[in-house]
């Protein structure tokens, strides 16, 4: 039953209008505030994760420095070794075994000094049987000057008697002449002095002229004979100094080093026995890396530090043969050399390749390990830092001078990994 005053059942009463809560959002919205949050999740996930070619690096793991325009110092820092400025090699003239060791390793030496004698019997046996028969060869050079020697005696000797002949028939003619203008003697006591007479001036003049040809032919042999003599002396000294060469002796005045000859060794001719280094008189030898070697020049400076002293020193050499990657040089002193050195000893060097000049420059460091032709260069904010590929020219330990690719104020990262990375960006956290 419906009660009293009831509406009639028309369904009416049931249609109100449902208010919206306040502060809630519908299934469209939720949708859309969905999308916009997975959106920028995945872009804060994009930035978030690094890129295929860049490789996160610790800010506190990698150095960096600054690009500037500044006074480049065109030098290089080298360790170089004491060496005598002149080494003369001793070595064995002749072969033989060691007889006497005479000098000691090490100790000072005159030019001329025996260091040690050899004995060689085969040679000793050759040297004077080559003696004897130089010696005869001599001793026939010798009858021969005898032999010219009489010859001109007794050419000189016939001469003289035909010129006293002369002189006697010319004093028999005078007499006769002087009777014949007497009227004491007749023509036929004179006639026969006067033909005596042209006949000793006739063999006189032969025999002179025999004589200056003689004379020209001995002097022409005695010569022949002189030269050969001289030839034979010389070869006899020469084989008598060969027994010399049997002595080592010093070929010049200064330490001996490297001469550890025994007893009853064995020698070739022109085996090395040691050497003799001049003492007090010093230079430098040093190693230089490659990259230097179209530099370096005879004559460019040098300074030395030696105890607290600065020495000044130049190239006086440069050998260009590249061994493991370095050449070596050779500096000399521009003065007397410091006292106290010692062979072996090393000292640090400075060698200047050039003047002072301006340029765009980069710190050196390990970065520059990868050959300096690539750079990892900062961003601004200095989060990123990416490679560039530039050019470089001269270095030394504190500078690398920058040819091409950057620019003063510009900071790139010097640490080893630079030069080691192979990607392309370095994220720095």
């Amino acid at each position: 039953m419906e009660k009293a005053g009831a509406a009639p059942n028309s369904g009416a009463g049931m249609d109100r209008r449902i208010e919206r809560p306040k502060g809630r959002f519908g299934k469209r919205e939720r949708r859309i505030a969905i999308g916009a949050g997975v959106l920028a999740a995945l872009v804060l996930l994009w930035f978030a994760i690094p890129s295929a070619n860049s490789l996160s690096v610790d800010a506190d793991a990698i150095q960096t420095g600054e690009v500037v325009r500044a006074p480049f110092k065109d030098y290089v820092p080298l360790r170089a070794e004491v060496v005598p400025l002149h080494t003369t090699f001793v070595a064995a003239v002749s072969g033989g075994q060691v007889d006497t060791v005479i000098a000691v390793d090490g100790a000072m030496v005159k030019q001329g000094q025996p260091l040690a004698t050899l004995a060689n019997p085969a040679l000793e046996l050759d040297v004077a049987s080559r003696s004897a028969d130089i010696a005869g060869q001599l001793g026939n050079i010798s009858g021969q000057r005898l032999t010219i020697q009489r010859n001109r005696l007794d050419t000189s000797q016939e001469v003289a008697e035909a010129k006293n002949d002369l002189l006697k028939a010319q004093t028999e003619l005078q007499k006769k002449e002087t009777l014949y203008a007497k009227h004491i003697v007749n023509d036929a006591a004179v006639k026969p002095l006067r033909d005596e007479v042209a006949y000793q001036q006739q063999r006189l003049a032969a025999l002179s002229a025999g004589r200056a040809e003689e004379s020209a032919t001995l002097a022409d042999q005695q010569a022949r004979i002189n030269d050969t003599a001289t030839e034979l002396r010389g070869s006899l000294a020469m084989v008598r100094h060969s027994l010399d060469a049997l002595t080592i002796r010093a070929p010049a005045s200064g330490r001996l080093t490297d001469f550890d000859l025994q007893p009853g060794q064995t020698l070739k001719p022109g085996d090395a026995v040691g050497q003799v280094d001049s003492e007090g008189a010093w230079k430098l030898s040093a190693d230089v890396d490659q990259f230097y070697l179209g530099q370096a020049k005879v004559g460019q400076r040098a300074t030395a530090t030696v105890g607290d002293r600065t020495v000044a020193l130049h190239v006086i050499r440069i050998l260009p043969q590249v061994t493991d990657g370095r050449f070596k040089v050779e500096l000399g002193f521009d003065g007397a050399p410091p006292q106290g050195l010692n062979r072996g000893q090393t000292l640090d060097v400075r060698l200047v390749l050039g003047a002072d000049r301006p340029a765009v420059v980069a710190p050196a460091g390990g970065w520059l390990d990868g050959g300096g032709s690539v750079a990892f260069v900062l961003d601004p904010d200095g989060g990123k830092a990416t490679k560039r590929a530039i050019s470089t020219g001269r270095r030394n330990p504190d500078q690398v001078e920058v040819t091409a690719g950057l620019k003063p104020g510009e900071r790139i990262v010097t640490s080893p990994i630079a030069a080691d990375v192979k990607y392309d960006t370095l994220n720095i956290d």
